[in-house]
């Protein structure tokens, strides 16, 4: 699995997943009213904000990011987002593209799951009025538990017997048959504490219903999920949006509206409005000269939008949602660099913090350096921490760690062939 965070758009067909990678990203996805637009993944780029260290050390004047941007002390991170096939009841089984949809999942880390608060689509993305929405939440998790636990089960005989005859222990074994999923061994280990399982494990004593309960727990690690209750602009959501909390009080979820932030973006580029992703409201030529004036058409849906969706939830949810999916999954920007005292990527200085990496929980000092470069991991000596303070190669990497100096046997080489690179 690659080292990159992946945040998966999820849902049933024609929730809004599509509009919100377009409302998320540069990307344009195919969008439309009917089941199944999405045949093949899309991918897009958005950003997570988060502090920049450049604030913390006084370097907002000279922070260059190679990669995003840094806005005052603001560091927007890119991330990739990937929107997959509409998923419906009986996709464990095949139906629709089920088996595709969770083919594509397994590149996900953290899942954005997009539901029409709205009604106006069935189960299957249909076209329709007064649907309850309430149970595409359910259903969405029950099948990708299906999907998870049919594997596992059919091969359970194979597992017990191997454990018996290998004494190998519980976490090892089902790491490995959980493997195709993106899954580290921390994830396993975590999942069994959630339910009370310590090692020695013995899984010939597991029945179906423990098999499931363990199925439950280790979704909730390796697929944390976001709710983005999607166009809360229309007039049935809100009464939609209260039941959901009320139901699942323990889910994130964000209300969004993903077309909203779409002509807001579209409106911006075109001159009619000065508008950030993430605020709560925006400017026309009332205020700013320098943009166009908009016709009534345009400002009377301007007007609604901010009346319906800006002024109501405080933006249109979209860069919430993405802020929310990061932290959710606990990944921790990290900023490599080669003088900790000028915070460059170059002995001689220059190019002030210009590499993040988000990586995730667990990911150590070590480890790091090699997802850097693989020389940086084979002739590794040491690894510093912005007090000079040298770091373990098994520590794992923090909030409080996050700002690191590698040190190798062939330091100098390198960093040689990584300027040459970084010049090309």
């Amino acid at each position: 699995m690659s080292h990159e965070l992946v945040i998966g758009c999820v849902g049933k067909p024609s929730a809004g997943k599509s509009s919100f990678l377009n409302a998320a990203t540069d990307s344009n996805a195919k969008v439309g009213n009917y089941p199944f637009t999405t045949i093949e993944p899309n991918y897009g780029i958005t950003y997570y904000p988060t502090e920049c260290p450049c604030k913390r050390f006084d370097k907002i004047s000279v922070c260059s990011p190679r990669y995003g941007r840094c806005e005052q002390g603001t560091r927007f991170i890119p991330v990739k987002m990937l929107d997959v096939a509409g998923l419906v009841p009986g996709a464990s089984e095949g139906l629709g593209l089920g088996n595709q949809f969770l083919d594509d999942l397994r590149s996900a880390h953290v899942l954005l799951h997009v539901v029409d608060v709205s009604g106006t689509t069935n189960e299957k993305g249909e076209e329709t009025t007064g649907y309850d929405p309430i149970n595409d939440i359910q259903w969405l998790k029950d099948e990708i538990h299906q999907w998870i636990y049919n594997n596992l089960w059919k091969r359970w005989g194979n597992i017990i017997r191997k454990q018996k005859a290998t004494k190998v222990q519980a976490d090892s074994i089902l790491h490995k048959k959980l493997s195709g999923y993106g899954t580290r061994l921390f994830v396993v280990k975590e999942a069994l504490e959630r339910i009370d399982l310590k090692e020695p494990i013995s899984l010939d004593g597991w029945d179906q219903d423990q098999l499931h309960k363990f199925v439950d727990s280790f979704l909730d690690v390796r697929f944390p999920t976001v709710l983005v209750l999607n166009k809360v602009d229309q007039s049935a959501s809100d009464q939609n949006i209260s039941r959901i909390c009320s139901r699942y009080p323990d889910y994130a979820m964000i209300p969004t509206s993903a077309l909203a932030e779409c002509f807001l973006k579209k409106m911006r580029q075109q001159g009619y409005i000065q508008y950030k992703e993430g605020d709560d409201n925006f400017y026309t030529s009332d205020t700013v000269s320098t943009l166009k004036v908009c016709d009534e058409k345009v400002k009377g849906r301007l007007d609604k939008l901010q009346d319906l969706v800006l002024f109501r939830y405080g933006g249109t949810g979209v860069q919430l949602a993405i802020k929310t999916a990061v932290e959710l999954k606990k990944f921790i920007p990290v900023y490599p660099v080669k003088n900790l005292k000028t915070l460059s990527c170059s002995i001689k200085g220059g190019d002030v913090l210009r590499d993040c990496m988000l990586v995730s929980k667990g990911t150590q000092v070590r480890e790091f350096a090699g997802m850097l470069h693989p020389d940086l991991e084979k002739y590794y000596l040491y690894a510093e921490g912005i007090n000079g303070q040298r770091l373990g190669e098994s520590d794992e990497i923090q909030e409080n760690n996050n700002i690191i100096k590698y040190t190798t046997a062939a330091l100098e080489s390198v960093g040689k062939d990584k300027d040459k690179d970084d010049d090309k």
